[in-house]
């Protein structure tokens, strides 16, 4: 600070007057703090992590889904064609109890006991010739 006593050169300041040709203006400047480039590093990395970790836990969920989906879909098909063979053993049945009907109207007649049915075995002919 300069010397005013005695030295008339130099005049302390006066008061502001109340309308002054300009007015001084203060304005706070807060900095950011820039992170370092390790710290960056360290906050990718993990979010990295993160991201990976999530996306696995995905997929698995996603690939349970889908066996699920697919162990419903056998289910159902079995269950199905467990109703279709029920169908085709019942029509077998009646089938079945209509043959000799069928036989005796085309002809047929059950063999007696004391009749005998030959029966050639495969590969040999029934003419005679061996």
């Amino acid at each position: 600070m300069a010397y005013t006593r005695g030295n008339l050169a130099v005049q302390p300041k006066r008061k502001e007057e109340k309308n002054p040709l300009y007015r001084e203006k203060t304005k706070v400047v807060t900095r950011r703090m820039v992170l370092p480039m390790q710290e960056k590093l360290l906050y990718m990395l993990t979010l990295s992590v993160f991201v990976l970790v999530a996306v696995t836990l995905i997929w698995r969920y996603v690939h349970i889904y889908d066996l699920n989906k697919q162990a419903q879909k056998l289910d159902a098909e079995i269950a199905r064609d467990k109703k279709q063979i029920a169908t085709y053993q019942m029509e077998k049945q009646t089938l079945e109890q209509l043959i000799p009907q069928k036989a005796k109207e085309l002809g047929f007649v059950p063999p007696n006991e004391d009749t005998t049915i030959f029966v050639p075995k495969s590969g040999t002919s029934t003419d005679g010739d061996n």
